[in-house]
């Protein structure tokens, strides 16, 4: 038996739309907030950033791939990893098919990681992506826009992550310790990246940076998870629940 409310269908629908009134608001303030995003300054970006793609070294501009827009995925995945992070993992298998859509409307997307390319390349292969995936294993990108940290960043108890210092050395049952474990190296390795999105635009030869977002910022790309805060129970974790895709097991759930 279940121990959750019972109604009749007629105490669903007041309260649903009661709910359905909390709902509309927060669409129309979510409505608000994207262009609150898009009236932030643009930075022009002078630093030269080289990339190793499927097609040779690439500069930032050239990530644009012709567009006005480019929307980058820093993608957890560090030289010493033997496989991409899990989360990184789970919100990179919706990129293939809105990334499609994305360039039909003048935006590039991309994920970036320090790994070398023929780790993402292996790794795309394994998972069956197509999407954009260059590596920076050279370059300043991901330290500059704080997704990646030096050991002695690492060392000194603190690093600035998604606009405030954060914490960086993780207890052993956190969730980075699992997820260590499972990209092939240990928890002060694996902590040394970090996800996040950044968006850029492209105006008469120069690249600007526009926006970026960090930490649970990245919420809404998890498609899963929108999908989990729609189902009868929720999220509904107790513990760190997902794998990589390929890796579950017939009746885990």
């Amino acid at each position: 038996m279940t121990d959750h409310k019972i109604g009749t269908r007629e105490e669903w629908l007041e309260a649903r739309l009661e709910l359905l009134k909390a709902e509309k608001a927060l669409t129309r303030r979510s409505d608000e907030l994207a262009q609150w995003r898009q009236k932030l300054p643009w930075v022009r970006i002078d630093k030269e950033y080289r990339f190793e793609t499927d097609d040779g070294t690439m500069s930032l501009a050239d990530l644009f791939r012709g567009h006005s827009q480019l929307i980058v995925y820093h993608f957890m995945f560090g030289p010493e990893y033997t496989g991409g992070c899990p989360a990184c993992s789970a919100i990179a298998d919706g990129f293939n098919g809105f990334a499609v859509h994305l360039e039909h409307h003048d935006v590039s997307m991309t994920a970036v990681s320090r790994a070398p390319i023929t780790a993402l390349q292996a790794y795309k292969r394994r998972m069956g992506w197509t999407f954009n995936w260059v590596s920076s294993l050279n370059s300043d990108f991901n330290y500059d826009f704080n997704t990646s940290f030096t050991e002695e960043q690492q060392g000194s108890g603190s690093v600035d992550y998604n606009y405030r210092e954060l914490r960086t050395i993780p207890d052993s049952e956190s969730g980075a310790n699992k997820f260590a474990i499972m990209s092939g190296t240990d928890v002060l390795t694996y902590t040394r990246e970090a996800p996040g999105m950044s968006a850029f635009a492209f105006s008469d030869g120069i690249v600007y940076h526009t926006y970026s977002a960090y930490s649970r910022g990245l919420d809404a790309l998890w498609g899963m998870y929108q999908w989990l805060d729609r189902a009868p129970k929720g999220r509904n974790e107790t513990d760190l629940w997902f794998r990589r895709r390929d890796e579950y097991t017939p009746g885990s759930h």
